[in-house]
């Protein structure tokens, strides 16, 4: 059975790729060395005999055409030394010039709102609490709270040190390639009362990677929050700041500044069946000034916290513009 090669896709928005591709296919000797490539594996020696060049030129059309991606190489050792082997990556290679007005189309956004009551695991410690729309859930100031089994019902959570752990499905990572992974949440820092002037340094993690580190400056409370219930005192926490983290191919963006080195690649997103979510303030951070998390009624912003996962369907794209199932993806 012919093992069938992969199907290489190209449109005017993978505009890198594309050059590459047109670049290593624009010189005939490397057309030549394709054409030998493909009726079987040769290491750069022979490909520099059979075709009569000095062995420099054959490595450096060896290197553009692997680069293109159209050619794989592999080290083996041989009689003076390693010897790349090089062999056909392709089967063929499909533009589509009006792919790029169909990215839309291509491209789809799934939302997954958490409410801040859902969370799975949380480590608490010092000053903190929950209340529901209606009270105060469990015992103020004691950790035993977050454990209460009215605690899905909270609108406010806020506590001193330590964290609050999240988890979000991930099955629509499979099969597809996540373009762009984002979460966003009302947030400030945690005061007695509350104090506008009361810096604290909120991490952020993500499958367990520090993404992130966010500064607040200050427990919100010169006015009140908008979607406040009316029994809530006016001395107290009363509004955050809507934050967004954004994770892509470049890195990760508190509200599109780059924050961190971190990617989507260092994350592995695709290696379990959730996305795990943690929030919360380091014992040893220089501002340790605490943490409040507000829900979809409570602050200003009606919505708990919001992951956002953006996948393009590639192998969707493939199977449609493959006939009757002829070429294997």
């Amino acid at each position: 059975m012919k093992i069938m090669k992969k199907r290489i896709l190209l449109d005017l928005n993978k505009k890198q790729q594309t050059a590459l591709i047109g670049k290593a296919l624009s010189s005939e000797i490397r057309l030549d060395i394709l054409r030998l490539l493909i009726e079987k594996v040769s290491n750069v020696s022979e490909i520099a005999s059979i075709f009569n060049i000095p062995l420099s030129s054959a490595a450096l059309h060896i290197k553009v055409l692997e680069e293109a991606k159209l050619i794989t190489t592999q080290e083996k050792p041989g009689v003076r030394g390693a010897q790349k082997v090089c062999g056909i990556a392709f089967e063929d290679i499909y533009f589509n010039a009006f792919m790029h007005m169909n990215e839309i189309e291509k491209r789809k956004t799934y939302r997954f709102e958490m409410p801040i009551g859902n969370y799975y695991d949380c480590n608490i410690e010092g000053r903190c609490g929950i209340i529901s729309e209606k009270t105060y859930l469990g015992i103020e100031d004691s950790p035993y709270s977050f454990f209460t089994n009215d605690r899905f019902d909270a609108q406010l959570i806020w506590f001193d040190t330590g964290y609050i752990e999240y988890r979000f499905p991930s099955h629509n990572i499979k099969n597809n390639r996540v373009a762009e992974l984002s979460f966003s949440f009302e947030i400030c820092s945690e005061a007695p009362g509350y104090q506008n002037d009361w810096p604290s340094d909120i991490s952020i993690w993500i499958n367990n990677h520090a993404v992130a580190t966010i500064y607040s400056a200050g427990d919100y409370g010169d006015r009140t929050g908008r979607l406040n219930p009316l029994w809530w005192s006016d001395t107290m926490t009363q509004y955050g700041i809507l934050k967004t983290l954004t994770i892509n191919s470049l890195g990760c963006f508190e509200d599109s500044v780059k924050c961190s080195e971190h990617t989507l690649s260092s994350l592995g997103l695709d290696e379990g069946y959730y996305i795990s979510f943690k929030i919360g303030v380091k014992p040893d951070a220089e501002n340790a000034g605490g943490l409040n998390i507000f829900g979809e009624k409570f602050g200003d912003h009606p919505q708990g916290i919001v992951m956002n996962l953006v996948v393009d369907h590639e192998e969707e794209q493939i199977n449609k513009i493959t006939t009757n199932g002829s070429l294997e993806t």
